[in-house]
C-alpha cells in the first residue's frame, strides 16, 4: 500500500483505504458540486482529450485544467487528470488536426474493431498510433508540457487503458503487438519523467495479442512499475470477472504493497454488472472489498451515477 498517499488523503478527512474520487468531465463540475463537497470524496478524476490540450503543433491550451484546479482548490479537493489518446465514438477523432493531415503521422489514428465493455457497436473507436515514432513523440511532448505546468499541482496523472483492438490483418499503419507494448512503456517512462512530484498511473486491463501473460507484456509492465515508482490502475472493478482474472487482476494481487499507487475505476458500464451469487448489481461494499483486499487499491474513481452517491 502507498502509505504516503493514504496519509495525505486521510489528513483531509478520509476514513479508510481505498479513498473515493469522482470520475466526471469538466462541464459537470458545477452541477455535481454538492457531491464533490462530501467529506467522503477526496477529489475528482477528469478526462482531457488530446486535441483540447494541443490546439496546433506545439500550441498548448491548458486553461480548462487551470479552471478545474481552481474550482477544486476552493473546495479543498484534489485533481487527477487523464490524458486521453483513444476514443469510443466514430466521430470522436480527438487528436490535433495536424496528426490527421501531415503524412509523417500516417493518419494519426487507427480504427478499433471492437470496444469491449463500452456497450458500443464494433468499429466505433479510435486509438492514437503510438507505434508510429512520430505520433509517439508528439504525445510525449504534450506530457512534458503538462508536467512543466502542473507537476506537483495536480494530485496525479493517468494514461488510458492498454486495451486496443486492431484488425491486424487489415491494418496498414505498421501496428504490431510488440511495437504497441514498447510504445506504451515508453509513454509511461515519459510521463514519469515529466511528473516527478505528482503521481503517475498507467491504466492496464488487457494487451493486444496476449492472454494470461503469454507474451509477458503484463509481467514486464508490472515489474517496470514496481521498480520505477509508477502507479497502475484500471478502468473497471468487476469482482472476479473471468476476463480480467486471466489478465491484469492477478498481477494487481501479486504486486499488492509493491506499487506506488493503485487507482481503479467504477465507471458507468461497470455499474451494470451483477454479482453472480446475489443476481443483483454489485454494491459499494462489494466493489470496495474486492478493490482493497484483492487488488490493493488506494483510490477508486467512482461514476457520479453510482447509487450510493445519491444517498
Amino acid at each position: 500500500m502507498s502509505f504516503a498517499v493514504s496519509a495525505s488523503l486521510f489528513a483531509a478527512g478520509q476514513a479508510a483505504s481505498p479513498v473515493n474520487f469522482l470520475y466526471t468531465g469538466s462541464d459537470d463540475l458545477g452541477r455535481i458540486r454538492k457531491i464533490i463537497e462530501r467529506a467522503d470524496i477526496a477529489g475528482v478524476q477528469i478526462v482531457y482529450n488530446w486535441k483540447d490540450l494541443e490546439t496546433g503543433k506545439d500550441k498548448y491550451d491548458f486553461a480548462q485544467i487551470e479552471k478545474d484546479l481552481a474550482f477544486l482548490g476552493r473546495l479543498n479537493k484534489k485533481l487527477f487528470m487523464q490524458v486521453q489518446d483513444r476514443f469510443f465514438r466514430p466521430e470522436a477523432r480527438n487528436v490535433p488536426r495536424y496528426l490527421l493531415e501531415e503524412p509523417q503521422y500516417g493518419g494519426g489514428l487507427a480504427a478499433q474493431v471492437d470496444n469491449p465493455g463500452e456497450g458500443l457497436p464494433a468499429g466505433s473507436g479510435w486509438v492514437a498510433q503510438h507505434w508510429n515514432p512520430e505520433v509517439r513523440l508528439r504525445y510525449q511532448k504534450l506530457l512534458q508540457a503538462l508536467g512543466k505546468q502542473f507537476d506537483g499541482r495536480v494530485y496525479g496523472v493517468n494514461l488510458p487503458e492498454t486495451s486496443a483492438d486492431i484488425d491486424i490483418k487489415r491494418d496498414k499503419t505498421g501496428f504490431t503487438c510488440d511495437k504497441y507494448f514498447s510504445a506504451e512503456l515508453e509513454n509511461l517512462k515519459a510521463a514519469k519523467g515529466a511528473f516527478k512530484k505528482s503521481y503517475v498511473v498507467q491504466y492496464v486491463n488487457f494487451w493486444p495479442c496476449e492472454w494470461e501473460n503469454d507474451h509477458n507484456y503484463m509481467g514486464r509492465l508490472f515489474e517496470f512499475a514496481a521498480k520505477n515508482g509508477a502507479g497502475l490502475g484500471g478502468p473497471d472493478i468487476v469482482p472476479g470477472k473471468k476476463a480480467q482474472m486471466k489478465n491484469s487482476y492477478p498481477f494487481f494481487n501479486r504486486y499488492k504493497g509493491k506499487l506506488r499507487l493503485v487507482a481503479m475505476a467504477v465507471q458507468e458500464p461497470t455499474l451494470t454488472y451483477t454479482n453472480p451469487k446475489t443476481k443483483k448489481p454489485f454494491t459499494k461494499e462489494e466493489f470496495r472489498d474486492f478493490a482493497r483486499n484483492y487488488l490493493g487499491a488506494d483510490i477508486i474513481f467512482w461514476s457520479v451515477t453510482a447509487p450510493w452517491l445519491a444517498r
